[in-house]
C-alpha cells in the first residue's frame, strides 16, 4: 500500500463569524489562537486510491463538499465516491454551514474553502509512497460525559483533575483508535489517524478566538513533535458527548482547552508507541445515496408553531436582546420555508444522504453527514463484518443528529430543534435506518 499526507492552513481572516452555540450571538472573531488545517490522507493499492481530508470545520454545506471532490476528481482522474470530506466540528471555527443565526457565514471565506481543501487532496496524492499500517486502541478517559442522560459538565476544580472520570463512560468512548503510517523504506512516520467520538466545545458561547478546539489544538501539537508527519483527527460518535469542560466563562475555557488538548495527545501518543503492524491487502471504496424518513408533521401544525413564534417576537415589547425573541428568529425562517414546501406538494417527508464507506484492509471507515449518537455507533460496530469498524460522522454534508431511539422518544434539542433550525422535519426513524445502511456500507466493503 502507498499512502501520502498533506495540510493546507485553513485559518479565515479576524473578524470573520464563528459558528454554534446559540441564536444570533454575533460571535465575531478577535484572534487566531491556533490555526485551523485541512490535513487530506491518500491511499493507493492495486490502482485504486482513495482520499480523506480532515478539515477543522463546524462542518461544510453539500456545495462546498462538492466543489473540493469534484476539483479532486477532475485534476486527479479518480472516482468522486472516492473522495471524503470530513469536518472535526470545532464549534471555535468560520460558520459554514446552513441555519439560520447560528453564526453569520463568510462569504468570500466559503467560495475559496473549496480550492484549498482540493489542495490538501491534490497535494497528499502527490505525496504517495509505500508505508505501512499499524494500529492501536488507546485508553481516553478523562474528556469526555455523556451530555443526554443526566450528566452536567462538573465543576472546572473537579474535572480538571488527572484521576476525573465521567459517572458512566460506557456511555462515551472510552479509548481513543490510531492508526499508524510510516515510510517502508526508513521507518519514519509518515502520517497518523486519530479516531474519537466528542463534540469539540471545550470552549463557551462568549469566547471569540479562532482555534480547532482540543481536536485541532492536539493535532497541531502532536505534529510540532513529528516534523513532517500530519495527522487527521476522525470524528465519531459526537452526537449525545460532550467534552467534560464545556459552557465555562472564557477566562477559565482558554487555560482548560491546552488540558484537555493534552490529555487526547497523550492517548494518541500512547497509541502511537503500542501500535501493531496490519497487513493490508484491498482498499475498497462504496458510496451510495439513501432515504431517511421524517416526520410526517401536518401543515397546519407547522402554521401553528409560526403563529406562535411570531407573537413572541412581535409582542408589544419585545427586545432583539432578548434570548426568546432570537431563537424565535431561529425557527421563523425555517418554517415559512418548510410550510411553503408543505402548500405546493414539494416535502416528501424523506431526506437524502450519501453514505460512504472506505477499506483499508482490516479498517473499515463507515462514514455519514450526521452527528451520530453512541447507541447507534454501538449497533454498527457490534454486527459489522470488519475487524476494525469506525464509524465517522459529519462527511460530505453536515445533516444534524442522528438521534438514538431513545432520544427520538424524548424529543427535545437533538431531534426536534436541530432539524428545524436546518429548514428540515425531524427525523421519524434515523437509528434503525442509519444502523442498517452502514450495516448494507460495511457488508459491500468486504465483498
Amino acid at each position: 500500500m502507498k499512502a501520502g499526507f498533506a495540510e493546507v492552513d485553513i485559518t479565515p481572516r479576524v473578524g470573520v463569524g464563528l459558528a454554534g452555540f446559540g441564536p444570533f450571538l454575533n460571535r465575531m472573531s478577535i484572534a487566531v489562537r491556533d490555526p485551523l488545517k485541512a490535513r487530506a490522507a491518500a491511499f493507493e493499492l492495486d490502482g485504486a486510491r482513495a482520499v480523506i481530508v480532515s478539515c477543522d470545520l463546524i462542518g461544510v454545506d453539500r456545495w462546498i463538499a462538492d466543489q473540493a471532490r469534484a476539483l479532486v476528481a477532475a485534476k486527479a482522474g479518480m472516482p468522486v465516491a472516492n473522495i471524503t470530506v470530513h469536518c472535526t466540528h470545532t464549534h471555535s471555527g468560520p460558520a459554514t454551514i446552513d441555519g439560520e443565526g447560528w453564526g453569520i457565514k463568510d462569504a468570500p471565506y466559503c467560495e475559496i474553502l473549496p480550492g484549498r481543501v482540493a489542495k490538501a487532496c491534490l497535494d497528499a496524492l502527490g505525496k504517495l509512497h509505500e508505508v505501512e499500517l499499524s494500529h492501536a486502541v488507546s485508553p481516553c478517559e478523562g474528556v469526555a460525559l455523556n451530555r443526554v442522560y443526566d450528566q452536567d459538565a462538573p465543576p472546572l476544580a473537579e474535572c480538571l483533575r488527572d484521576d476525573w472520570r465521567p459517572a458512566k463512560p460506557e456511555l462515551t468512548d472510552t479509548v481513543c483508535q490510531v492508526l499508524k503510517f510510516t515510510d517502508k523504506k526508513n521507518g519514519a512516520l509518515s502520517g497518523f489517524m486519530a479516531y474519537f467520538g466528542c463534540h469539540p466545545v471545550v470552549c463557551c458561547q462568549t469566547t471569540r478566538y479562532i482555534h480547532g478546539d482540543f481536536a485541532g489544538v492536539s493535532m497541531n501539537m502532536l505534529q510540532r513533535e513529528n516534523p513532517g508527519a500530519v495527522g487527521l483527527f476522525l470524528q465519531g460518535a459526537l452526537g449525545d458527548v460532550n467534552s467534560c469542560v464545556v459552557h465555562k466563562p472564557e477566562l477559565e475555557a482558554l487555560p482548560a482547552l491546552d488540558i484537555i488538548a493534552a490529555r487526547f495527545a497523550n492517548s494518541v501518543r500512547n497509541g502511537l508507541r503500542t501500535a501493531k503492524k496490519l497487513e493490508v491487502d484491498s482498499l475498497k471504496c462504496v458510496s451510495e445515496t439513501r432515504s431517511f424518513s421524517l416526520k410526517d408533521i401536518p401543515l397546519a401544525k407547522i402554521k401553528e408553531t409560526i403563529a406562535e413564534k411570531e407573537a413572541i417576537v412581535h409582542a408589544d415589547g419585545a427586545s432583539d436582546t432578548d434570548q426568546n425573541v432570537r431563537m424565535a428568529m431561529v425557527f421563523l425562517p425555517a418554517l415559512r420555508a418548510i410550510a411553503a414546501r408543505l402548500e405546493r406538494g414539494e416535502e416528501t417527508f424523506v431526506q437524502a444522504a450519501e453514505i460512504q464507506g472506505v477499506r483499508l484492509g482490516p479498517v473499515s471507515l463507515l462514514a455519514s453527514p450526521f452527528e451520530i449518537m453512541q447507541a447507534i455507533k454501538n449497533d454498527v460496530v457490534g454486527a459489522a463484518g470488519a475487524e476494525i469498524p469506525l464509524v465517522v460522522g459529519i462527511c460530505n454534508d453536515e445533516l444534524g443528529y442522528a438521534p438514538d431511539k431513545t432520544s427520538t422518544a424524548q424529543g427535545g434539542y437533538a431531534t426536534d430543534i436541530v432539524p428545524m433550525i436546518l429548514g428540515r422535519l425531524p427525523y421519524k426513524n434515523i437509528h434503525e435506518e442509519l444502523t442498517a445502511a452502514l450495516l448494507d456500507i460495511d457488508r459491500k466493503l468486504q465483498c
